[in-house]
């Protein structure tokens, strides 16, 4: 796919370092520019050839750019340019704050609500895209929420079933149970198996993808 600044692959790295700091002060004009370059810096470690040990530090320190910003800017491109193979004009048309924006559900979605949301990205006010992105996460969050109901649910069911009593009485027999253990010690115990509860329900999501 053509570029203004050509293909980065065959430039030489000097040549790459100039382009950035060329484009950098119009960066809303220039972001696929921008992203293309920058991209091709961190995948090829340039950074390396000027002594720096990382992707952020380099573009920190040479171009005075937030590492952040110049995160964004490579995952724009790679994302709605490499693999997605959308018309320049068309993303530059909607304009890289708002594809930063629908990019988290853009990246993992399928190709029919890929579409939906770079429509939206393009066509809604900013406002209501970035409602309809809030009411998508909430969502999201309640399903997390959902996840962990149902486990107390099991367990209180559990409990209940085992010693045969009511809740009010699985409360009691837990504050008997806890009363002189060391909750600093509890606490690590529930915190390595919330990470492990959490990273479950994590992997089972990217799983149904």
């Amino acid at each position: 796919m053509g570029s203004a600044v050509g293909h980065a692959e065959k430039m030489t790295p000097q040549e790459t370092f100039n382009a950035v700091n060329n484009l950098k002060h119009r960066l809303e004009e220039n972001f696929i520019q921008l992203g293309q370059l920058l991209s091709a810096i961190k995948r090829q470690k340039l950074y390396a050839k000027k002594g720096y040990q990382s992707f952020r530090e380099f573009v920190e320190t040479e171009f005075r750019l937030n590492g952040a910003l110049a995160g964004k800017l490579c995952a724009v491109y790679d994302l709605y340019i490499d693999n997605l193979d959308m018309d320049e004009g068309t993303v530059k048309q909607i304009g890289f704050d708002r594809l930063t924006l629908v990019k988290p559900l853009v990246a993992k979605a399928d190709t029919f609500t890929q579409d939906d949301w770079i429509e939206k990205a393009e066509t809604l006010p900013l406002g209501q895209l970035k409602q309809e992105i809030k009411q998508l996460k909430d969502k999201q969050k309640d399903k997390d929420k959902d996840l962990r109901a149902i486990l107390v649910d099991q367990y209180l069911e559990r409990m209940r079933t085992e010693f045969n009593c009511s809740q009010k009485d699985i409360n009691f027999k837990l504050a008997l149970y806890f009363q002189d253990m060391d909750l600093e010690e509890v606490k690590q115990v529930v915190k390595t198996r919330q990470r492990q509860f959490e990273s479950q329900t994590q992997e089972a999501k990217e799983a149904k993808k």
